[in-house]
Order: structure tokens, then C-alpha cells, then sequence
């Protein structure tokens, strides 16, 4: 499960999508992070699914792959959903179990917001698979540009957000390298009471935060070693461009959010 996870991953592809400037990609996920939520029936939500598919296709990410990133939080979506469907009591009555009566309506929420739980992860996971980590934070950085006038360490911020990105894989992949070597070890964390789970991922904890402090400290001095300071002085090697490419992208941003207030119910 751990390999699987898609968040903070960066896969090079000649696409459109890894073409753009990273300025216009974060506004257009700002953008649909908030528009999603104006969808609030089906034909909205068949709208929000084609422009994710087209956003996919054209990404040139398999499908296969943003689906399987999504086995780590789908107990988060299932959750979500069940959520809806015993506490939502709206519609008729579908079934009565114990205590519990399942509405109508709670099952149509229920599936409406997994959707919308769906597409918000496939469309902000592919900032990272499509974005590298030095392009996200010169983006993030040009986009708060104007708060530096406020006295805002924008620069550090940008950086700082780049680099958590960066090490949610790296940290996933050395957690699941300490688990194998505790499994190797007799360690079982699939079996017992959840209790005895919880107990049983406590000592993965230790080696996981000494490991990701040493990290941080060789990184640390690394960036010390090559005279970094911070914002102070600092030249670009990598110029940030805004094409016709990234202004269509706008303009189908404000055409989605116009087409969904029309759509809505």
C-alpha cells in the first residue's frame, strides 16, 4: 500500500499538462478545489467527471495508476460515505437495521460527496505527478509574490511546502522498508484485537522519526553547504513562462464554474 500512495510523486511525461506553467496549475486546481463544491446533481457531476478525464488523458498519467493511489484513502471515502447514509435522514426510507434507518436521501449525499471526494484527489494529485517539487515552489513563490510587501517570508514558505511534498514518498517508502524489517523480525501488524495493532505500530515510530530527523539534518546542512540564505539574493536558472496553453486553461476554468451554476439544481 505504501508504494501505491501518489501523493508527493513526480512521473516525467511529454504532456500538455507537464508543460504548463506551474502558476496556471495551481490556480486551476485553487479554482476547481472550489467550484467542485457548486455541484450538486448529476448532470454537474457528469460535467466535473469529464473534465477530470480530460484533464487524465491528457496528463498522459494511467488511469490504472491514479486508481490505485486511492486504495490508501479509500477508507477515508467508505467512511465518508457511511457517514451520510446513517446519519442523513432525508427522503424515504429505504431499510431499517437496530437503531439505524437508512434514508433516500442519505444514500444520494452519501454517493455525491464520495464522487466529489474522488475527483478532488485525482485532480490535486496530479499537480505533484505532473509538477517537479523545484517548479511547485517557484510557482507557489511567484503566485505570493505580492504578500512579500506585507513582510511575509514567502520564499521560505514556498520552500518549505515544496519540501513536505517532496519527502511524503520518501518517508512512506522508509516506513515501509522498517515494517519488512519488523515483519522479518516476527512483528505481525495484520493480526490481534485493534488494540494490539496500535500497540504493535508503536516501536515503527521510533526508527521512523530518527530517520526523518537525520534526513532533515543532512538536507540541513547540505543547503548550507551551497551557501543557501534564504530569498536574499537569489537568482533563477529556470524562468517561469506563461503560454496560450496555460490561458486556455483559464478560460476552461471560468467556463466550468459558468456551466455549473447553469446546471445546478
Amino acid at each position: 500500500m505504501m508504494e501505491k500512495m501518489i501523493v508527493g510523486r513526480y512521473l516525467p511525461a511529454d504532456s500538455v499538462v507537464h508543460k504548463m506553467d506551474p502558476r496556471a496549475k495551481l490556480l486551476f486546481i485553487f479554482g476547481f478545489v472550489i467550484i467542485v463544491f457548486l455541484a450538486n446533481n448529476a448532470v454537474t457531476y457528469a460535467v466535473l467527471g469529464a473534465i477530470t478525464c480530460l484533464i487524465v488523458l491528457l496528463s498522459r498519467v494511467k488511469l490504472r495508476f491514479l486508481i490505485n493511489g486511492l486504495k490508501p484513502v479509500l477508507i477515508l471515502i467508505l467512511f465518508t460515505f457511511f457517514l451520510h447514509v446513517f446519519f442523513t435522514k432525508e427522503g424515504d426510507i429505504l431499510a431499517q437495521i437496530g437503531f439505524l434507518t437508512i434514508y433516500k436521501g442519505g444514500v444520494i449525499k452519501g454517493v455525491l460527496i464520495s464522487i466529489r471526494f474522488l475527483l478532488l484527489i485525482f485532480v490535486t494529485s496530479l499537480l505533484t505527478l505532473t509538477t517537479p517539487p523545484i517548479s511547485v515552489t517557484d510557482g507557489i513563490e511567484s503566485l505570493f509574490g505580492p504578500l512579500k510587501k506585507l513582510k511575509l517570508p514567502v520564499h521560505e514558505l514556498a520552500l518549505m511546502m515544496s519540501i513536505s511534498l517532496r519527502f511524503i514518498p520518501t518517508l512512506l517508502d522508509e516506513t515501509d522498508k522498517i515494517m519488512k524489517a519488523q515483519m522479518a523480525r516476527g512483528a505481525d501488524f495484520s493480526s490481534g484485537s485493534i488494540p494490539e495493532r496500535v500497540k504493535a505500530v508503536i516501536p515503527l515510530l521510533i526508527p521512523l522519526f530518527v530517520s526523518a530527523f537525520k534526513r532533515a539534518e543532512e538536507l540541513a546542512v547540505a543547503m548550507e553547504a551551497r551557501g543557501y540564505k534564504g530569498s536574499e539574493g537569489r537568482t533563477k536558472y529556470r524562468i517561469l513562462q506563461w503560454s496560450t496553453r496555460d490561458t486556455i486553461a483559464m478560460f476552461l476554468l471560468v467556463a466550468l464554474c459558468a456551466a455549473l451554476f447553469m446546471l445546478r439544481s
